[in-house]
């Protein structure tokens, strides 16, 4: 396990320091950060770019002196985000969707901004880094105060009339990509203009590093992604080292690792092999406080379970001083490789029910008017059934789980494959299959989807379990499909009004004519429906139903499983997202050992008992613990 410390260079300040505290703490790597943040006055150019380039250069000489390898991030490449400030270097200012000019971001449209990205790499790689990074803002979203992000310059338009063969103006082409019904065909033609300017201006940066450095990417989300129309396949024929964003930046409940252990598992098949991987261990802003060693901790562990080869990080303060005047976050990174090192995972492979997702998904979604509704998200099933007990994998499996616009994604060709063998479908993907022509598959008709907002005499309020009578509330989902079970389906619960009138059926299982099993939820955010043990166990009914041929989790809320094959062993790792302690209940495994990793501290062995069949980890597993499960 390797840590990549991140390090703010600063004018006249030594590095000697640094390279004392690498050697202290076993960082093997330092990724050098210059221009950044508060010392962000635009992208250098000239007199500033000599200036950081002499810095950075002296730095350098110094972690070489003391044996500690090095990268190098520089701040911008297209630029962030404003914050206030203006620059003339001559580059094309993006443009937002809604006619907004950035006062300091590039185009990649921008051919003068092109040349001074090679050039700027070029430059800086005469000093021998192994990595040189292209930071997270090398995309077209996520610009402020930009509304969405840019990609819509006089300059981009040039590059879109070249493909279209017509000219159009900004409002004409927004309109057209986000009309309501199908995709007009300028979106996916906006997508490959977008695409094809991003991969000229990398293809420039790596002639002008022509071998010298490895490449490395920071992504963001994958959704949005799909928006841009980025090619993930192309983008990695060009990158040699990924860095996926999958955590927040500052402290959140345990139950955000939903969240966390969702991103990097769909993250994972995008890139080949042979891509080396260190995700984000980021804090925000840069200050000690930001971010709870315990988070950190778990974060790290995390990213280690999902099979990272090392863990960037940024952990200290950007500004304030050396890494020595902060002892207690090394001795919180001396006191987390033990765990580190317990979570290694060559060869992982995970099993779990499939959270499909398909990058040109965007292309597919039928428009809504606005440019929002073009994003799908691809996790909004894994943060239903993770904190439910219920493992998860991307790419193919025996029961897939599809969620609202996702519907939309699934190719033609895939559409009766996936019904053939077991899935699950909230109430706006049956909705989308049936518009599809999928409804006879189902075993549900999908009458409507109601939504809150819309007045009603009998609104949808409560959920009844037919088998026990249990009442769950659906009062705040923002829409609910109303059900009608087919012939010879099963309706587990039925949704009711505040009178307890039906309103229709809630959650519906059906073995269809393909033999495949589907079981369809009202809900159309089933992830944001309450949870409870009740929840739990109707969700656990589902993947039983449904052929799910792996370990089950209860024992407490937010115990949530990742299992995997590593080096041909099983194992199943169960971390608490909860406040309080629990005790995990495992099903369908055997196990011959288990580990606790509570938080920077060592592992340890825990006992295991049967108990009817189930198998209890005989231990408290703390707020973001992991307990580590193994079996033949």
């Amino acid at each position: 396990m390797t840590y990549h410390l991140r390090y703010q260079v600063l004018p006249g300040r030594d590095a000697a320091p640094l390279a004392r505290y690498c050697a202290e703490h076993g960082i093997p790597e330092v990724v050098l950060i210059y221009n950044s943040e508060e010392l962000h006055s635009g992208h250098p150019t000239g007199a500033d770019e000599d200036l950081w380039f002499e810095h950075v250069a002296a730095v350098k000489r110094v972690l070489d002196a003391h044996g500690v390898g090095a990268g190098l991030n520089p701040w911008v490449t297209v630029g962030h985000a404003d914050r206030g400030r203006m620059q003339d270097r001559g580059f094309a200012p993006m443009v937002s969707p809604s006619g907004q000019v950035s006062t300091a971001t590039a185009s990649f449209a921008c051919p003068v901004w092109r040349t001074w990205l090679a050039d700027h790499y070029g430059r800086f790689a005469e000093l021998d880094f192994r990595v040189l990074w292209l930071e997270d803002d090398f995309r077209f979203h996520n610009h402020s105060p930009l509304t969405w992000g840019g990609g819509f310059e006089p300059e981009m338009l040039e590059r879109f009339a070249r493909l279209s063969g017509r000219r159009v103006e900004r409002e004409e082409l927004v309109t057209a990509i986000t009309a309501p019904g199908s995709p007009h065909p300028w979106r996916a033609l906006l997508q490959r203009t977008w695409r094809e300017a991003q991969l000229d201006a990398l293809d420039q940066v790596r002639q002008a590093v022509a071998g010298r450095a490895k490449l490395g990417l920071m992504s963001s989300g994958l959704g949005v992604a799909s928006v841009e129309g980025r090619d993930w396949a192309a983008l990695f024929d060009r990158i040699e080292v990924h860095r996926p964003h999958f955590a927040a930046y500052r402290d959140e409940p345990g139950e955000a690792l939903a969240y966390s252990i969702a991103m990097l598992e769909l993250q994972r098949p995008l890139r080949p092999a042979a891509v080396e991987v260190a995700p984000e261990i980021e804090n925000w802003p840069h200050t000690e406080w930001t971010k709870s060693d315990t988070q950190t901790w778990s974060e790290m562990v995390t990213a280690r379970l999902s099979g990272a080869d090392g863990l960037l990080l940024d952990v200290h303060p950007f500004v304030t001083g050396e890494p020595a005047r902060y002892p207690r976050i090394g001795t919180m990174l001396d006191r987390s490789r033990a765990a580190l090192d317990a979570t290694a995972s060559p060869g992982l492979r995970t099993t779990g029910v499939t959270v499909p997702w398909w990058p040109d998904t965007a292309a597919r979604i039928p428009g809504d008017g606005t440019f929002g509704g073009l994003a799908a998200d691809p996790l909004r099933a894994a943060r239903y059934l993770l904190p439910y007990g219920v493992p998860i994998q991307a790419g193919a499996g025996a029961v897939t789980a599809v969620f609202g616009t996702i519907a939309w994604g699934v190719p033609d060709s895939e559409v009766e494959t996936l019904l053939s063998g077991g899935v699950l479908l909230d109430g706006h993907a049956a909705m989308i299959l049936t518009e599809r022509g999928y409804g006879s598959l189902l075993g549900v008709t999908v009458e409507e989807v109601a939504h809150r907002s819309t007045p009603s005499r009998y609104p949808y309020s409560m959920e009844r379990i037919a088998d026990g009578g249990e009442l769950l509330s659906v009062n705040v989902q923002e829409a609910v499909a109303r059900l009608a079970a087919a012939s010879g389906a099963e309706v587990w619960t039925r949704i009711l009004t505040p009178r307890q009138e039906h309103w229709g059926d809630g959650r519906v299982a059906f073995v269809n004519e393909l033999g495949g099993r589907v079981v369809t939820l009202a809900a159309c955010a089933p992830e944001r429906l309450g949870r409870c043990d009740d929840g739990r166990r109707l969700a656990h009914r589902a993947i039983s139903f449904l052929g799910g041929d792996f370990p089950l989790v209860t024992g407490g809320p937010h115990l949530m499983p990742q299992f995997a094959t590593v080096n041909g062993r099983r194992r199943l790792a169960i971390v608490n997202g909860s406040a309080d302690p629990a005790r995990p209940v495992v099903s369908g495994v055997r196990p011959e050992k288990a580990t606790l990793l509570a938080p920077l501290e060592e592992p340890r062995p825990v006992p295991v008992r049967e108990e009817s069949g189930y198998f209890v980890i005989d231990a408290d597993v703390p707020h973001r613990g992991y307990v580590i499960v193994e079996y033949a």
